[in-house]
């Protein structure tokens, strides 16, 4: 291939293959690095690829792959894919559905687990791609997909709450607008307690965009809480909780938060320090 054209093909490639090695590391820097890698591959190769976009889908992911492993700089060489199933990016779309508060869970997948996961869940990819990828069979492709899917939404249902509150609280601080959409239902509601009202807050904010706008770019004064053994935040002044944000969290969003000052409620309310619970 002419090498214009071949730097060409790759560029239109990379948003594709960035979004992929993200997704799969959790490190959009980290994923830049492995596209650019996966480029240095092409660039070297006098392989006959008959497909680009599956040569730098396995590539990539392989790549990825040795990253989760060892989570160091993967040095140079070694990944040459051999055969590739035809065309495996042509019906691939960019779902959403892992989420950023599940990456907490995602995090704690074996590396396996996690490619088999992301690819099958989030990407569409079949299980004969995955295993072609992976050098496994398509029954284990599907079974480590299938093992990482019920640690996710099994045991990891917990402690996709606790990131969930954590990221939505992060992104109000941090004014992360579009975070904070993602991380709300369309028909999410704050409501208050008399005593919260009477403290200073609404006493009710309904819709998503609503309630990210009343969040964006606040609750610096916010600590990490648990009340109940639920997570949550509150308000503090002067070391003393005095408004507590109650979330209701649904399937990975946020479809209520209360605002309690109600003085039975704060005396249950701790502080937390790890916002990132351990397995």
């Amino acid at each position: 291939m002419d090498p214009a054209q071949q730097a060409e093909d790759f560029e239109a490639e990379r948003p594709r293959l960035v979004g992929l090695a993200t997704r799969i590391l959790g490190d959009h820097a980290e994923a830049e690095d492995v596209v650019q890698q996966a480029w240095l591959r092409l660039h070297g190769t006098d392989t006959d690829i008959k497909s680009l976009p599956a040569w730098l889908t396995t590539v990539t992911t392989r790549l990825c792959l040795d990253r989760l492993k060892s989570r160091a700089p993967v040095q140079h060489s070694d990944i040459e894919p051999g055969q590739v199933t035809p065309d495996i990016a042509d019906d691939v779309v960019l779902a959403d559905t892992v989420g950023v508060a599940l990456q907490a869970v995602i995090d704690r997948l074996t590396p396996g687990e996690r490619v088999a996961f992301v690819l099958h869940d989030s990407f569409g990819f079949d299980f004969a791609t995955i295993a072609a990828i992976l050098d496994t069979t398509p029954a284990a492709a599907r079974k480590l997909a299938s093992r990482a899917r019920g640690k996710v939404r099994g045991q990891g249902a917990e402690r996709a709450d606790w990131a969930v509150v954590d990221a939505f609280m992060a992104a109000a601080r941090e004014g992360d607008f579009d975070s904070l959409l993602r991380l709300l239902a369309p028909d999410a509601t704050i409501t208050a307690d008399a005593a919260a009202v009477a403290s200073g807050t609404p006493e009710r904010v309904d819709g998503q965009r609503e309630i990210a706008e009343f969040f964006n770019g606040s609750a610096h004064a916010a600590l990490a809480v648990l009340v109940d053994e639920r997570p949550g935040a509150a308000w503090f002044h002067r070391g003393e909780a005095r408004v507590l944000f109650d979330f209701d969290v649904v399937d990975g969003v946020v479809q209520g938060i209360t605002f309690r000052a109600e003085p039975e409620v704060l005396e249950r309310v701790h502080r937390r320090e790890d916002t990132r619970r351990s397995s």
